[in-house]
């Protein structure tokens, strides 16, 4: 399980020209399952993610969290996220998780990150998305479990 956490300023996530969510200050959370990974690995990143300080305190260092700011994530489906491209230019995807259990999966995740009090705004699950994203820093941190 792989999870891409981005600060932003704002984003907006559009499905055939039509905006399905936006948030304002908080993260943009990318978000990939592999073949075995269970909820346990959810929960974990769910907390690891909802617990993440990487906003700036009154002394200009990165010391708050998503709580301590009132903010929100949008939170994006993402199996590209899983890609082996370890041999040629060609990514496979082979470790994938499949569909029907990798949304099973998101949405559990994103079900346990609000019952740490945050607002989760969610994508398209396996939908062409057009994001657009005001990263602040930028500050980019990657999961992996």
């Amino acid at each position: 399980m792989k999870a891409v956490v981005q600060r932003v300023d704002r984003a907006r996530l559009s499905v055939d020209g039509k905006v399905i969510s936006e948030i304002e200050k908080g993260f943009v959370v990318y978000f990939g399952v592999k073949e075995g990974d269970g909820k346990d690995k959810a929960d974990y990143l769910a907390k690891k993610i909802s617990g993440l300080r990487v906003f700036e305190d009154e002394n200009g260092k990165m010391n708050l969290s998503l709580s301590d700011t009132g903010g929100s994530i949008l939170f994006v489906s993402q199996f590209t996220l899983i890609a082996d491209v370890s041999r040629g230019n060609r990514p496979s995807f082979s470790e994938a998780m499949r569909p029907e259990k990798a949304n099973e999966i998101y949405l559990y995740c994103a079900e346990k990150i609000r019952e740490y009090g945050i607002e989760v705004k969610l994508g398209v699950f396996g939908a062409d998305m057009v994001i657009e994203q005001v990263n602040h820093g930028p500050v980019t941190i990657i999961y992996e479990v």
